[in-house]
């Protein structure tokens, strides 16, 4: 054989080799995104009662925020109402802890009452979620005033004046006192009307991720009226710090998510969506695309255990329990949920 020859024979073989690695590269890398999109595809809820965050006579409780671990407790905080209202557009926001990983609750009190009369939220304060953030505690909240223009001041729920913000409310302690920040609301509304936010914006779930603050959130359209609640979609907005400025991205990430959960998951986010009974999930927190579909017996209103907003707290697994909530006419109450695989 001549030197032409094997130099021909050589390159072949290296041509060979390139491919191999080529295919076993596309290989790896669709065994990869085959796992990623197929990690949620045997999610099922079990549920079980709880006791002093329950249902009981005298108070409602609703909208759970998701949950921390302080120093050996777990910390929830949630909407309490007086029987027999049921609405969050008529609570303050309450907080409990527990020792024995959330069967088990003690009420400690009133975290954050309504705002002074003026302010956004001197109706009501609902659905709060919490951040432990360098040393601080953030809570999120979402208020609304009376409707403007009310001759008695009272609240209509009119879907047209009565618009939300989310608010935020910073502490040294879990246990408070919060104090509401000097610019107050963090998040308003969309000022053009065709926009998905443009009438109610609610249910902040915070995450840290590559420095920034991630505040997603919910929002409904002035234009849909009573249709509102089943156009829901959910959206994020971007800050360098957790007191904001908050920036807003461009357009809502899923559709159909009225009640908004989120975690990490895979090292991108994942996403519950309420409306459509579907698991999603994102590498990079924006692009979602659904990983389960048709979901039964999903939890209303969950809060998730999640050890991502624990100041620091760099886990990365699939969340095992948190505590959702059950409404029927003239009760709403907690329950514990776990997510099993």
């Amino acid at each position: 054989m001549n030197s032409k020859s094997k130099e021909i024979l050589s390159l072949i073989g290296m041509l060979l080799i390139s491919l191999f690695l080529i295919s076993a590269c596309d290989s790896k890398e669709k065994s990869k995104k085959e796992k990623e999109a197929t990690v949620f595809d045997s999610v099922r809820f079990s549920y079980t009662q709880v006791s002093g965050i329950g249902l009981d006579s005298i108070s409602n409780r609703r909208d759970p925020s998701d949950i921390i671990k302080v120093g050996g407790k777990y910390y929830i905080w949630y909407t309490k109402m007086v029987s027999p209202i049921t609405s969050g557009y008529w609570g303050d926001i309450w907080y409990a802890t527990s020792v024995d990983e959330g069967h088990t609750w003690v009420e400690q009190g009133m975290a954050l009452a309504v705002g002074k009369k003026g302010e956004f939220d001197n109706h009501s304060v609902f659905t709060p979620n919490i951040l432990a953030f360098k040393g601080k505690y953030y809570l999120y909240y979402t208020g609304v005033k009376p409707t403007p223009g009310n001759l008695k001041g009272e609240f209509e729920g009119n879907h047209t004046t009565d618009i939300t913000a989310i608010g935020l409310a910073i502490a040294d302690s879990p246990d408070g006192p919060f104090v509401r920040i000097a610019n107050n609301p963090v998040l308003e509304i969309s000022q053009i009307s065709e926009d998905f936010d443009s009438y109610r914006i609610d249910d902040a779930a915070l995450l840290v991720k590559d420095s920034r603050i991630l505040m997603y959130y919910k929002g409904r359209s002035i234009i849909h009226g009573k249709n509102g609640p089943k156009l829901t979609k959910m959206n994020v907005a971007y800050a360098d710090n957790p007191e904001g400025p908050f920036n807003k991205h461009p357009k809502p990430l899923i559709e159909k998510g009225h009640e908004v959960l989120i975690w990490s998951q895979n090292n991108g986010i994942a996403s519950l969506a309420s409306l459509s009974k579907s698991i999603h999930w994102s590498k990079d927190g924006v692009n979602f695309s659904p990983t389960q579909e048709n979901i039964k017996d999903i939890p209303m209103a969950p809060g998730l255990y999640r050890p991502h907003l624990e100041d620091g707290n760099k886990v990365n697994e699939i969340p095992g329990w948190g505590i959702g909530m059950v409404q029927r006419k003239g009760v709403a109450y907690l329950v514990r949920f776990e997510m099993n695989k």
